[in-house]
């Protein structure tokens, strides 16, 4: 596990002394969630062309879960994390190209642990579930220009409030060390 996030860029071995937890890399994160954006968007320009590999059985599995009334929606902020990013990376998925895929799922996994502190706020689950809904609805209906802007606020929305957490408990930990 120390390797793995050695890996990831979040501790470094020092030689014969353990472990060392670096500092939270902002630029990293800001320079993966504009790639994974750039990914994103594209695809949901594909969905909405018609691309001929689209995974539509996928896509409606995501609309069995995003879909639906308020009383059917989670409230499990876990689930509704997981959920999340299985949204994310089936709409990359459903496109039909295996190396957007590939990179997408790579940059998932580096910024999961930060995208989960989205979903801290009940807030935060009821947006995204409204969110995910106008998006798909958005690519059923083929408005290519409006999923696409709906993705985008999404991901920069998400962006935010992560990078807002993040600082608040950067803040917390160093009122807490003085």
């Amino acid at each position: 596990a120390l390797f793995k996030l050695q890996q990831e860029g979040f501790v470094d071995v020092l030689f014969r002394s353990g472990w060392r937890v670096l500092p939270f890399d902002f630029d990293q994160f800001e320079e993966l969630y504009d790639l994974r954006q750039v990914l994103e968007t594209t695809v949901v320009h594909r969905l909405c062309d018609g691309a001929p590999k689209i995974d539509k059985p996928q896509l409606d599995e995501l609309a069995a879960i995003w879909l639906v009334s308020l009383g059917q929606r989670s409230t499990d902020a876990g689930q509704v994390a997981q959920w999340d990013e299985a949204f994310h990376c089936a709409l990359v998925a459903a496109a039909g190209n295996a190396e957007m895929a590939r990179v997408h799922r790579d940059v998932t996994n580096r910024i999961r642990v930060i995208r989960r502190l989205d979903f801290t706020k009940q807030p935060r689950i009821d947006a995204t579930y409204d969110e995910h809904g106008k998006i798909l609805q958005a690519i059923q209906h083929k408005r290519g220009d409006q999923a696409t802007l709906l993705l985008r606020s999404h991901i920069q929305t998400s962006q935010a409030e992560v990078r807002k957490i993040t600082l608040h408990q950067v803040h917390m930990a160093r009122q807490a060390v003085r």
